[in-house]
């Protein structure tokens, strides 16, 4: 394909990548002991290698250089750089675990991620405005064509008008004369062919409402020998439905529009091992603070330590949660009863400063390595509740579509429920979550929530 000089964006940016991978594991080594010498020395030797393969296992797994322009836009390097990092320091945390590498120091990690975070991220928001530059001065540019003259011709022109960021350039559209196309187009069928060759067009674009089957054939079978992309364009506007997937049945390609949410394999996947990562990391470096949390609990009121309570997960599956006991002993002799707040005496004072700073919530990260729950995602209910809760909301049954968490959005904008109605109202804030869910919404939910806790406002 003419022109077609992307391909070096590969191998430039796991250069790129690698490079600044190593200066930054070197760099934090620098800052941390203030001396870059033995870094390549038992024990960190060791450590720089595992770095390096994790990091080559998965560029070789995931692929992550190869999108099309259309992709190559800053919130969408850096966000698949944050999720390639964060399944490194998920792999490192695990292997970290796995050879008791207790003699690493945790503060060289942070900086050395740290550091990746800042290099990595300069590098692509440096080559996006190189491109751009380099874009603007008529270097690095496509030519491409619409064929099938109408409204679907004028979008995808239009598209284009507005970013011209992505170096696509307009010469025309072919269609057959019309009364109504008098004056727009560039030619029709029979001189499209020419035309391309003389103009040394990249991309085809086919209206498939506009354009027949034997038409597109020539034009698709013309493309090998004239060296051009044949690109189609199909309008499922107004009735695409989110989560619309492609079902091979043999050769033939079917369009599923079903409004299902479907499972995301890349995501459960990383979603799963940042949990284990995770939680294996609070269990280990806080397992002296859960000690002390342990000890106030169990002499601050009589009573055992923990609590477990049947709650219900993904796909209405029941489970035991684990939590700090907060209440004390036999508080719901009468049956299931929600929490009245501040206002609930069956709460210890020292269950009230745990509530208040989801400290009670801490051993649900054994929940979280059993895969009964993630460390975020909709809080999961009794069973209880959750029928009088969907009489008022049918709704709440998409939240049982995803694996519950121990943090979500309703705990950090609402907190505890103290009514099926106050229940249906942090409801609300959690159904966002089923849409949205991302690395990146996962990692601001896990922020507001340290915050919340740091500051003791949990409800």
């Amino acid at each position: 394909m003419r022109h077609r000089y992307s391909i070096l964006l590969f191998p430039l940016h796991v250069f790129v990548d690698f490079l600044s991978l190593n200066m930054a594991f070197v760099g934090a080594y620098g800052i941390k002991f203030g001396s870059i010498d033995p870094v390549f020395q038992p024990p960190y030797a060791t450590l720089w290698w595992v770095f390096n393969l994790v990091w080559l296992a998965e560029i070789l797994l995931f692929k992550p250089y190869i999108f099309p322009r259309q992709l190559f836009k800053a919130d969408h390097l850096i966000k698949k750089l944050l999720v390639l990092m964060a399944f490194h320091v998920a792999v490192i945390a695990i292997y970290w675990v796995a050879v008791k590498g207790y003699y690493y120091s945790r503060e060289h990690l942070a900086f050395t991620y740290g550091l990746f975070a800042m290099l990595g991220i300069a590098f692509r928001i440096g080559g996006l405005v190189f491109l751009k530059e380099y874009r603007a001065r008529g270097y690095n540019n496509r030519r491409y064509i619409v064929v099938g003259y109408g409204k679907l011709a004028t979008t995808i022109r239009g598209f284009y008008d507005a970013h011209p960021e992505m170096g696509f350039h307009f010469y025309g559209y072919f269609d057959e004369p019309a009364d109504e196309t008098a004056g727009l187009l560039r030619g029709t069928y029979d001189e499209l062919l020419e035309y391309v060759r003389l103009n040394q067009i990249d991309c085809v674009y086919c209206c498939m409402p506009y354009i027949d089957n034997k038409r597109l054939k020539r034009i698709v079978d013309d493309a090998e020998d004239v060296d051009y992309q044949v690109k189609l364009l199909v309008d499922f506007r107004g009735f695409l439905a989110r989560g619309a997937s492609v079902e091979y049945h043999d050769f033939l390609p079917v369009l599923n529009l079903s409004s299902q949410m479907l499972a995301d394999f890349r995501i459960n996947t990383l979603k799963r091992g940042f949990d284990i990562a995770f939680s294996v990391g609070i269990l280990t470096v806080g397992a002296p603070f859960f000690l002390l949390v342990a000890l106030m609990t169990r002499l601050s009121s009589k009573g055992p330590i923990f609590y477990a309570q049947e709650r219900v997960g993904r796909d209405g599956k029941p489970f035991l949660i684990y939590k700090f006991r907060s209440m004390y002993v036999n508080a719901e002799q009468g049956g299931p009863v929600l929490s009245a707040g501040d206002q609930d005496q069956r709460i210890t004072p020292w269950g009230r400063f745990m509530r208040q700073t989801r400290l009670d919530e801490l051993p649900q990260f054994y929940n979280v390595l059993r895969g009964e729950m993630s460390v975020v995602g909709p809080r999961p209910e009794r069973q209880f509740f959750i029928d009088q809760i969907v009489e008022v909301a049918p709704e709440y049954k998409s939240l049982l579509k995803v694996k519950p968490g121990i943090t979500s959005i309703g705990q950090i904008k609402f907190g505890y429920a103290s009514s099926i109605e106050e229940m249906v109202q942090r409801l609300r804030y959690d159904l966002i979550y089923p849409e949205r869910r991302s690395f990146l919404f996962d990692m601001w939910i896990i922020a507001q929530t340290v915050r919340v806790m740091v500051q003791g406002r949990g409800k």
